[in-house]
Formats: C-alpha cells, sequence, structure tokens
C-alpha cells in the first residue's frame, strides 16, 4: 500500500520569498483576485499549491507588462 504523496503547500510569505516579491503585493494578488484559492487551511493561515503560485506570478507579471506599457507610452511622446 502505497501512501499518496503530501503536496507542497505554500503560505503567502513562502510564495513571496520564492517569487522575490514584497510580501503585501502577494497579499494584494491574494486579496483582490477571487480565483486564486487556498489549497487547504492550518487554523487560519491560507496554504497554496503550486497552481495557485503560478496565477499569482502571472498576476504579478500581467500588472508588470501593464506599468510598463503606461511607462512606454509617455516616453514614446
Amino acid at each position: 500500500m502505497n501512501p499518496s504523496p503530501v503536496p507542497a503547500l505554500r503560505t503567502a510569505g513562502r510564495i513571496a520569498s520564492e517569487l522575490g516579491e514584497p510580501l503585501a503585493r502577494v497579499l494584494y494578488i491574494l486579496r483582490t483576485r477571487p480565483h486564486i484559492r487556498p489549497s487547504a487551511r492550518a487554523g487560519t493561515i491560507r496554504l497554496f499549491d503550486k497552481r495557485a503560485v503560478a496565477m499569482i506570478r502571472h498576476e504579478m507579471n500581467t500588472i508588470a507588462a501593464r506599468r510598463l506599457g503606461r511607462q512606454g507610452a509617455v516616453h514614446a511622446e
């Protein structure tokens, strides 16, 4: 009988560390994107799987691209 592997779940702080982003930015993404949901909870701590981390990374890249696009438009004029 093989036990199923334990999924590697991460806290918001661990995600921020992995992505090299400030914790406040990760928490902002989690607060404003209802489609990114925790996979589990440990008391009041939310835990996220690899898929959620990928979605957070995507949202941060989208924000960065939007910010660069606005700056590029200002400098192009």
